[in-house]
């Protein structure tokens, strides 16, 4: 069976974080049985972009440093990194780094940071939607994978937490790539699964101190949970980390495509630490999104009808907006344009992969749902 490890942690305090951590790793068999002495550890973290660790958006580096330390302890070597959103540049890396804490956490625990900003494209012979990706070279050249994910809410996939954070190994604006080809939440949840299913993390640590909710996974509210949320299996992780949340598998579309495929299946959980139903905290705020037990009810052609007139779609709030241009330059199917300085979006264009919402540094950009989606939207 699948270990998923819940340990209590009610700070971001270097002393409480770690304790909690080594806790994790007994409850999952010990680190050794994981990694080995010499093995080069890629630690990715999420760092979707250039955020304070208060700002709730990125993994704290309380956490990374946590994991760095007790790695480099036992002789390995951990190299901590990710592909934000955006150009995937030396300078942009350098950035990021700096402002979410990384640089610090490098300086402390003698951990690297990764500016190889080389890309690979692996194939993926066993995918059911992929079967080639292009991935970060520097951590196709690790051992092993530490997955260290945030989490948080999403405009897309409802949740984002240890398989979505995978998307991250795939180089900056690649990703635009994949939004493109698969605008349909089910095909990108199986990309996301097929390429979780491929690098294989070794270990996935949840940074669920204090997570987001709401307008996630960038532009909404911190919310305590408390948690620190292990597993040696990303997909049990997840399935672990949405019901201390409240969120139902069926709505949280990278667990439910997961669990058609035999992955992350709750009979096949072993938790270990704290008991899940005390773990649970009430009232977290969940985006919605269409329900597939509802939609997989109703015929393609007339599914197809009702998403012109029931999807959701980003609006602008210009009294907060910058003129920055940051999510014209980003939106993968270049839906958005600057109008008298202001992005206007063609909603005939928009896949709804609300990377504009995801990136804009203001939170001007939110989710705006038609009343009669209340009829097919959880």
């Amino acid at each position: 069976m699948n270990i998923v490890s819940i340990e209590k942690c009610d700070s971001y305090s270097a002393d409480e974080v770690r304790k909690a951590i080594e806790r994790s790793y007994k409850n999952l068999g010990g680190l050794e049985k994981y990694i080995k002495k010499g093995d080069k550890v890629f630690l990715k973290a999420n760092l979707l972009k250039k955020n304070k660790p208060d700002d709730a958006v990125t993994t704290h580096p309380a956490i990374v440093e946590a994991v760095a330390s007790t790695i480099k302890d036992m002789g390995a070597i951990p190299i901590i990194g990710d592909s934000p959103a955006g150009p995937f540049s030396e300078r942009a890396l350098r950035s990021i780094y700096e402002t979410t804490g990384m640089i610090d956490v490098a300086k402390r625990t003698g951990a690297e940071l990764n500016y190889n900003t080389e890309e690979i494209v692996v194939k993926i012979s066993d995918g059911k939607l992929i079967k080639q990706a292009t991935f970060m070279k520097a951590l196709m050249e690790c051992d092993s994978i530490i997955s260290l994910p945030k989490l948080k809410t999403h405009g897309m996939t409802v949740y984002t937490g240890a398989v979505k954070n995978q998307f991250g190994a795939i180089p900056g604006l690649v990703k635009a790539g994949y939004h493109l080809s698969m605008p349909d939440v089910k095909d990108f949840s199986d990309m996301l699964i097929d390429i979780n299913v491929f690098l294989k993390p070794v270990l996935s640590i949840m940074d669920a101190v204090i997570a987001m909710e709401g307008n996630g996974p960038s532009a909404g509210k911190p919310k305590k949970v408390g948690l620190i949320i292990s597993s040696n299996d990303v997909f049990s992780l997840d399935t672990v980390a949405t019901l201390i949340i409240g969120l139902n598998h069926e709505d949280a579309p990278t667990v439910f495509m997961a669990q058609r495929r035999g992955l992350g299946r709750f009979e096949d959980i072993k938790i270990i630490g704290m008991n899940i139903d005390d773990a649970k905290v009430s009232n977290f705020d969940i985006p919605t999104l269409r329900g597939f037990s509802v939609t997989e009810k109703i015929p393609p052609f007339l599914m197809k009808y009702l998403d012109k007139h029931v999807k959701p779609y980003p609006i602008f709030d210009y009294d907060v907006c910058k003129s920055c241009g940051i999510c014209v330059s980003n939106c993968p199917p270049k839906a958005l344009k600057m109008i008298d300085k202001k992005p206007t979006v063609d909603l005939k264009t928009c896949i709804r992969c609300f990377c504009c919402q995801e990136l804009c540094p203001h939170k001007a950009v939110s989710i705006k749902k038609p009343h009669i989606a209340k009829l097919f939207y959880r």
